[in-house]
């Protein structure tokens, strides 16, 4: 057994953290003690899970990480500051936001990280599991796909693994009400993975525009997937998805329109956002939640 403790810079909300977590029921999330059980994979591939406990508050963040073997410790410390964006200093968002028009969304929702799916794979089958389903139900058909075919350990749930998901039949993901569709683009996707022809890793060391040109001629894959693996896969800060309703709604309540904005119009608005139209994004939505 391991533990190691580390201090952030404030302000980081964690509560806030844990309550958007606790939306997935496949999350291992307890918000009263303040903790949070991470699946993650070592050097060899092998899962073990990791807990993240809370014993700060916003303004002053501290965690302590407990896992169980040593030999696993440095990965694991890595892969959570990657996941809780720990490396990135809320303040300077938040100065960036301080006299902008969303300023008054950004005070409301202080140290709000983007947090990041806990594996690049795991954001790819929960986007195309979700398109044009409701919240409530795309929760649901992801829950009946882990719990089939992934596994439990240490109290968390794991994906399964694309190779695992490459050899099942439509008619596998079919019994678990997938559309034929749907069944078709997570199989065939994760047997390109399983064969090597699409590596996943690979998009962490290229630019929002080349992930862009490697994934949208893959059946299955548009624009929005894209860009929720830009945001929620990869962290990337300066993304802002036009298309999306919630954003749109979002903004047609903060700035009183009488209709959802046009994407000119959204241009238009958001020009002061950048380098971090992607916290714009999450602060957007979190205004509506």
């Amino acid at each position: 057994m391991w533990e190691e403790k580390l201090v952030i810079d404030p302000p980081y909300d964690f509560v806030r953290v844990l309550e958007r977590l606790s939306i997935d029921p496949l999350k291992a999330v307890n918000i009263a003690e303040g903790t949070v059980k991470v699946p993650l994979y070592d050097k060899k591939k092998q899962p073990f899970a990791v807990t993240v406990h809370s014993i700060g508050t916003k303004l002053y963040p501290q965690f302590i990480i407990k896992g169980e073997k040593e030999k696993q410790k440095e990965i694991a410390i890595h892969e959570v500051k990657r996941i809780f964006q720990w490396d990135i200093n809320l303040n300077d968002v938040r100065a960036h936001f301080s006299k902008s028009n969303l300023a008054q969304i950004f005070l409301e929702h202080e140290g709000t990280p983007l947090v990041l799916d806990f594996h690049l794979y795991h954001c790819l089958i929960k986007c195309i599991i979700h398109q044009q389903l409701n919240l409530a139900f795309a929760h649901k058909l992801t829950e009946r796909f882990v719990h089939q075919f992934g596994q439990k350990m240490d109290g968390v749930w794991f994906d399964p693994t694309p190779e695992e998901v490459a050899s099942l039949t439509y008619s596998d993901l079919r019994e678990l009400q997938f559309s034929g569709r749907k069944a078709e683009y997570l199989i065939d996707i994760s047997k390109l993975i399983a064969e090597g022809s699409l590596d996943l890793e690979a998009l962490k060391h290229m630019t929002d525009e080349e992930i862009f040109k490697k994934l949208l001629p893959i059946r299955g894959i548009g624009p929005w997937t894209v860009q929720n693996i830009l945001l929620f896969g990869l962290g990337r800060p300066n993304l802002f998805p036009k298309a999306d309703i919630g954003i749109q709604n979002a903004m047609k309540k903060h700035f009183g329109l009488e209709k959802k904005p046009s994407p000119d119009e959204m241009d238009e608005l958001s020009k002061e956002w950048s380098p971090y139209l992607s916290y714009a994004s999450l602060y957007l939505w979190r205004s509506i939640e």
